[in-house]
């Protein structure tokens, strides 16, 4: 099938390589020159594993093309993605939907005859509709059925999760559409990968409720975590033994500072605001999106304990920048309220991540970046891990202590056993695991 992705972001490259690679003829098209010449020349805007491949081998086979011009591959396509950002707005919390509007504008204006147009863009329930509105309006003899397809991908391992989906949530009542995507996704059929088809509207929903829950997951255990800490517990024992429950999954069970990303807290927010919208406020997830707020900036207290709350003239080595591993992304990263905290407090601040050092920089110009974990410990008073890149599990302790004017390690991921950490003279805590019962 001929198919054409508006937006080269995350979820748009994503997409159009992996149809590419399902067989489909798929053109990219973004408005940026700059990153279109760049993956023309092969060159990948985002780190994802196995992405550099998908998009290099597809292009040579001539199934994936990249442009800025819209108009001529919509005109021949049978389905058109709309895959542009959908960041909270500022002011309100609401997701901006002036790109996807603005894209369904474009698209209205050259397609011909019936296509199938997909919002995979993660966007508010009833935006569907209003897309749908402004191809009646634009282009009434279009004759275009407007679809949802939400995406579900995790950044770090999105190629999988594309090619091996727990499911595929299809929103249409049209049986032309249905027909057009059953066709787009038949080469998953081999992995069974189950087609959930349901309303537009019960779609968009879908996509947001599965995040919002997901998050609620996390909050739940990062605030078991800080009991367990007050009365002696082990939270990672504690999320083994309720995660073994099949009715809870031991899934995003992962005590830590908490979540950030491109996803969770946009998402949250917007939720809220749709909800409050509609007169149906959702308490829970306004208490998750709180909570998660206040405990990223909270770590830094963590960090300043052992030294009485007095962070003034230290040095704090922070390893792990993105807000999760194998990926470069910086978005609402905890690092970012976990350093200004420090930072306020008095602390200097050096750095360290495997590749989100570049994009670090333009959110944080003010700290020093390090070339690898033993030279951002030289001399520091205390090392904070806080994203458990693989590259920093096994680092070497005796090492890193002979490198530190001051042992203390503040493991926010929970990665170091504490009692190995103990054995060799660090002043060791962790998240949920540390603490005596108090009197």
């Amino acid at each position: 099938m001929r198919i054409v992705v508006v937006g080269t972001g995350y979820v748009g490259l994503v997409s159009g390589a992996c149809f590419a690679d399902f067989g489909h003829h798929v053109t990219c098209v973004d408005r940026d020159d700059a990153k279109i010449a760049a993956l023309l020349h092969g060159e990948i805007p985002i780190f994802e594993p196995d992405l550099e491949r998908l998009v290099q081998s597809n292009a040579r086979a001539g199934r994936l093309s990249f442009t800025t011009d819209l108009a001529g591959p919509v005109r021949d396509a049978q389905a058109i993605f709309i895959a542009v950002g959908t960041p909270s707005r500022r002011g309100d919390g609401h997701a901006d939907l002036s790109h996807v509007y603005a894209a369904s504008r474009e698209i209205a204006e050259a397609v011909k005859g019936f296509a199938v147009v997909v919002t995979k863009s993660t966007v508010p329930v009833g935006t569907g509709d209003e897309v749908e509105r402004i191809f009646m309006q634009v282009n009434q003899s279009a004759g275009v059925a407007v679809v949802s397809n939400p995406e579900f991908l995790r950044e770090g391992a999105a190629v999988r999760d594309f090619k091996h989906p727990d499911r595929i949530v299809v929103g249409t009542t049209d049986e032309r559409a249905r027909k057009v995507m059953g066709e787009i996704y038949r080469p998953l059929y081999l992995n069974q990968a189950p087609i959930m088809y349901t309303s537009r509207r019960t779609a968009e929903l879908i996509k947001y409720a599965a995040n919002a829950f997901l998050a609620t997951k996390i909050t739940f255990i990062n605030e078991m975590a800080d009991l367990a800490e007050k009365v002696g517990a082990d939270v990672q024992e504690i999320a083994r033994g309720i995660g073994m429950d099949n009715r809870i999954g031991s899934k995003f069970l992962h005590a830590g500072p908490g979540f950030g990303g491109s996803c969770f807290p946009k998402d949250i927010r917007a939720l809220i605001k749709t909800a409050q919208d509609y007169d149906a406020p959702l308490r829970i997830v306004e208490a998750v999106n709180s909570v998660n707020d206040t405990r990223k900036r909270a770590m830094a207290r963590k960090v300043a304990a052992p030294f009485g709350g007095n962070l003034r003239g230290k040095t704090i080595a922070v390893l792990g920048l993105t807000f999760k591993p194998n990926t470069d992304d910086m978005r609402e990263a905890p690092s970012i309220p976990l350093i200004t905290a420090l930072q306020d407090m008095g602390a200097t601040v050096r750095a360290f991540d495997p590749v989100g050092m570049e994009l670090a920089r333009i959110e944080m110009p003010d700290i020093q970046y390090s070339e690898n974990p033993y030279e951002c410990a030289a001399g520091a008073d205390a090392l904070v891990i806080v994203t458990e890149w693989e590259q920093l599990r096994a680092l070497d302790l005796d090492r890193l202590k002979r490198e530190m004017a001051c042992p203390v390690v503040v493991d926010l991921r929970n990665i170091y056993d504490p009692n190995e950490l103990t054995k060799r003279g660090f002043l060791y805590q962790s998240v949920g695991r540390a603490g005596k019962p108090e009197a």
